[in-house]
């Protein structure tokens, strides 16, 4: 109702809107608490700084990378080796999804060894990725690239089985071909779905930037906070951590906003 004022009890119906500016600000909230906490402890002396050093000492660290142009030149390297991994596993696992989820006997076929390898942990690889792709970069995305495929082909299939079968039978009876189904019913159908598949995964792959950049790199995020922990620089492990965090959480909020832009009118149903 127009002008009706937003009553409290209205937080905590299933599925009711709220205002814009309290979804927003409610997202700095918790940040803000921890944060507060975090200082009150370690002003209180409850923790050692070598063990947990407050939001000042943090801050100045980041502060020491970025005068230095260390914090620039590592980010630069390691989203390069993100974007690398992520659109190498995208660009096999979309179609490779798309054919196990319309043909069942390229599901019976991959499944079986997608599901497997998609549980085989990514640090016990990193020798294997060394000897098969050296010291370079390629290992690195190599094990970007591991760290998401399998899971991501498994998603995709979902997002495509989902798709209500009647409208294929629809475009069966219509005459379509299999390769117009797939162009004028399924792939539209399915693209919202698919495209929070890439939103979640490329998630995925920021988590497994430090064990890509765990051996053999002179560069990047992972690699800073692997050295800082030889020499007990929490100060530097946490900024390092929160900042991986930070470009991770403006990653989600771009393919967030490009998705609502590609798919407005999919967003009803969401």
């Amino acid at each position: 109702m127009p002008g009706h004022p937003f009553r409290l009890r209205e937080l905590f119906r299933l599925r009711k809107e709220i205002p814009k500016p309290l979804y927003t600000a409610s997202g700095f909230v918790l940040p803000a608490v921890l944060i507060l906490l975090w200082w009150a402890v370690v002003q209180a002396g409850l923790i050692r700084p070598l063990f947990l050093p407050g939001p000042g000492a943090v801050l100045a660290e980041g502060w020491r990378q970025l005068e230095k142009g260390i914090l620039l030149s590592d980010a630069a390297v390691s989203i390069y080796r993100i974007v690398a991994g992520w659109l190498t596993a995208t660009v096999i696992a979309v179609p490779v999804g798309i054919l196990m989820g319309n043909f069942r006997i390229f599901e019976g076929l991959l499944s079986p060894l997608v599901s497997t390898l998609r549980y085989v942990p990514v640090v016990a690889l990193i020798p294997l990725t060394i000897l098969w792709a050296g010291i370079g970069d390629g290992q690195k995305i190599l094990i970007l690239f591991i760290g998401t495929f399998f899971s991501q082909v498994l998603m995709i299939m979902d997002n495509v089985k989902n798709i209500d079968v009647s409208l294929i039978r629809a475009g069966q009876t219509l005459g379509f071909s299999n390769a117009e189904i797939l162009r004028r019913i399924i792939l539209p159908a399915a693209a919202p779905a698919i495209w929070d598949t890439f939103r979640i995964t490329i998630g995925w792959t920021w988590t497994y930037l430090v064990v890509a950049e765990l051996v053999a790199a002179s560069d990047g995020l992972g690699r800073r906070i692997m050295d800082a922990q030889r020499y007990m620089a929490t100060q530097t492990i946490l900024f390092g951590t929160l900042f991986i965090g930070l470009l991770g959480l403006i990653t989600d909020w771009l393919f967030k906003k490009i998705g609502q832009r590609l798919f407005r009118w999919n967003e009803g149903r969401r």
